[in-house]
């Protein structure tokens, strides 16, 4: 049997070549996988995980692995940096709407300074001072969503992409 056509579409997978229909598949099936892991973890729980950006953390992490804010230390960083300045904001402010916008613009400046950029870590602050979140939120679903992600992430694009993810941990 001819296996020309699987050493094929690892290489186009590996290449992540965004305009090719078999690397989207694959990167829709690891995200897919991803959310289905993520909503089982909350069963289980009995604590919605999904209740941060998650999804769309999963699509950057599988869609553009090579991003730097797609790295472990933007992915977990970028979460907690922000959810601690939303948390924080809280404190000092309470649950208002000019407090939330604030807290956003401020846990965008802090993961920049931070090197933790996670563009979906951004409605952190959002969910943490509008529904006036205790500081627990930080810990679970945050912490454990964020960890339990980069791990999925590396057995996924080691395993089942065939490719080295993360470019670097820190």
């Amino acid at each position: 049997m001819n296996r020309d056509w699987l050493w094929r579409a690892a290489k186009t997978i590996r290449r992540n070549n965004h305009r090719n229909a078999l690397a989207g598949a694959v990167a829709g099936l690891g995200a897919g996988i991803a959310i289905g892991v993520m909503e089982f973890f909350s069963a289980v729980a009995h604590y919605p995980l999904v209740i941060i950006p998650f999804a769309t953390s999963i699509v950057l992490v599988i869609g553009s692995p090579e991003a730097e804010p797609a790295q472990p230390r933007a992915l977990v960083g970028g979460h907690i940096v922000a959810t601690l300045v939303g948390l924080a904001v809280l404190k000092l402010t309470g649950p208002h709407a000019w407090a939330a916008a604030m807290a956003v613009g401020l846990a965008v400046l802090a993961m920049y300074v931070t090197g933790t950029f996670h563009p979906p870590a951004g409605i952190n602050p959002l969910l943490v001072v509008s529904h006036a979140l205790p500081w627990t939120f930080l810990l679970a679903p945050v912490l454990v969503g964020a960890l339990l992600l980069a791990s999925f992430t590396f057995v996924w694009h080691r395993y089942a992409a065939g490719r080295d993810w993360p470019r670097h941990w820190l």
